[in-house]
């Protein structure tokens, strides 16, 4: 799979502890990218654009 251009970011709401959170890369067409911030190199998780709307959403309920 190709990731190359994935631009990551870190949830708005990650606090300030060393960067122990997820990234998330949203703008690649159909595939939203998933990696631990502490291990960048140690893999990265796919999900189709609905899965992970779906997610979110049941997270923030």
């Amino acid at each position: 799979m190709d990731m190359t251009g994935g631009r990551w970011r870190t949830s708005t709401r990650s606090s300030g502890n060393g960067g122990a959170c997820v990234e998330v890369a949203d703008n690649l067409p159909g595939r939203i990218l998933v990696r631990d911030s502490k291990d960048r190199a140690g893999g990265t998780l796919a999900f189709a654009p609905a899965a992970w709307s779906t997610f979110v959403d049941t997270v923030r309920r």
